[in-house]
């Protein structure tokens, strides 16, 4: 009966909550004009956002298979296998995860972990850091890909930086923060590993003979084919996320009147903005209240946060700053809010998503300020 209680009393709080934000905004806007502003907004981010993200996913997709076919990621790793126990107090395996994750998404890290060779190589205290090490370089290669294409071609590499820096906080905060309620962690091998003639290589059959032009063909055909379904995989949160952020974040037509148009809404983030403008130009440097949203939304998902990029260059609502702060920020977080719990859980360490979710807001935030300071820097310097 208990249970059914809670069932009952959290069902009449979320449609509570639902009932009163629709009501908030149908108030302000009109029912029938809210209705009609979702759904052209919808329409018209399906149609001129999601399939170019979708194109960029496809490419980028076909980029990162044909680096792996032709061990381009295996010179990367090496190349950044030296820089992991310094900055990220990680064994030099790890470079691997940043550079699959870069090239994908923060559930690369997962796979890569599930590989008991590459486990043994990690304390557990490093092991469930992974968590926040992955999820700061997902989408990585998408993220400054897109940035590029709407025109910012210093930018987006400062805010790569920028994340480089809070990938290293929110790595190091989580090792503490685990080691802090578990010190038996320090010293527990992962994963017990004993290696078997057939780990080794040494009886692997040999590999199919194939020709350079049909390992490339089949490299970019595969690649993209994943991009496809990571573009699929944007649609939903670009859709109900960025439609529902636009809508607190935009105000009403040119006429100051309500038409149902897309891209009309209330200005409710810009107002809690200019609450803490002074947070928000110290840490982001932030011209303009507007720019919250992007953070906002990141935390869901980066893919809805690239969406409203297009809308706030129409508006003139962002500069070079805010790309290099959106670039940080948006590679950083990359939706971990959404991915945190299934990614943690799936390495057995579920008790500890609260640790990680702080680090990485952490992280996220001391990534969105490098990357405001560096800017200043850069511009000083030209």
């Amino acid at each position: 009966m208990k249970l059914k209680g809670l069932k009952n009393a959290s069902g009449c709080m979320c449609l509570l909550i639902v009932g009163a934000l629709f009501s908030f905004i149908g108030w302000r806007m009109g029912a029938a004009n809210m209705l009609n502003t979702v759904m052209h907004t919808a329409h018209d981010l399906l149609l001129n956002t999601c399939f170019y993200l979708m194109s960029i996913c496809v490419i980028t997709g076909a980029i990162g298979k044909l680096f792996v076919e032709f061990r381009v990621v295996d010179l990367f790793e090496k190349m950044l296998r030296p820089l992991m126990k310094p900055l990220f107090n990680l064994p030099g395996m790890a470079s691997l995860g940043a550079v699959l994750t870069f090239l994908s998404d923060n559930p690369a890290i997962i796979t890569l972990s599930k590989d008991k060779r590459f486990a043994s190589h990690f304390k557990k205290f490093q092991f469930i850091s992974l968590t926040n090490f992955g999820t700061a370089f997902g989408m990585g290669l998408i993220v400054i890909v897109f940035m590029i294409g709407a025109g910012y071609y210093v930018e987006p590499f400062i805010g790569f930086v920028g994340a480089f820096a809070g990938c290293i906080i929110s790595t190091r905060c989580m090792q503490h923060f685990v080691l802090k309620a578990y010190p038996q962690y320090r010293d527990e091998v992962a994963v017990d590993f004993e290696p078997t003639s057939a780990d080794d290589g040494s009886e692997q059959t040999p590999l199919e003979r194939k020709s350079t032009f049909l390992r490339t063909l089949n490299s970019l055909l595969d690649g993209g084919k994943m991009g496809v379904e990571v573009g699929l995989s944007i649609i939903p949160g670009v859709l109900i996320i960025s439609s529902l952020v636009m809508i607190l974040t935009f105000g009403p037509s040119t006429s100051g009147a309500y038409t149902g148009a897309a891209y009309e809404g209330i200005e409710l983030l810009p107002d809690v903005a200019n609450v803490f403008a002074g947070f928000f130009d110290a840490v982001f440097g932030f011209s303009d209240p507007h720019q919250i949203a992007f953070p906002i939304t990141a935390l869901g998902a980066v893919g809805a946060a690239l969406s409203l990029v297009p809308n706030f260059q129409a508006h003139g609502w962002i500069d070079g700053n805010a790309i290099a702060v959106f670039t940080a920020i948006g590679m950083c977080w990359s939706g971990f809010l959404s991915t945190h719990t299934a990614m943690l859980d799936s390495l057995g360490y579920r008790e500890l998503t609260s640790k990680a979710i702080i680090s990485h807001t952490i992280g996220g935030l001391g990534a969105a300020l490098v990357a405001h300071w560096i800017y200043l820097l850069y511009m000083l310097a030209v």
